[in-house]
């Protein structure tokens, strides 16, 4: 479990820093670039959920094994 929260910390560090350096580094104007960081944030924030919806998954059916096998 540990193992996952700090993979998703790293992520989301790895995330702020990139969005960080591409407002310092980019070309375009801000409007559009807040459109885009809006719009990769929105993905980011769904890949994270399927990703933890997956991995709630994966648990449940590990559980239910488990159970199985005890009872």
């Amino acid at each position: 479990m540990r193992r996952i929260f700090g993979f998703l910390i790293g992520l989301l560090i790895g995330a702020l820093v990139g969005a960080t350096i591409a407002l310092l580094l980019a070309p375009e104007s801000g409007e559009q670039l807040r459109a885009e960081i809006r719009q990769r944030g929105a993905s980011f924030v769904a890949e994270v959920r399927q990703a933890a919806e997956a991995r709630r998954a994966e648990l449940q059916k590990r559980l239910e094994e488990l159970r199985a096998s005890r009872g």
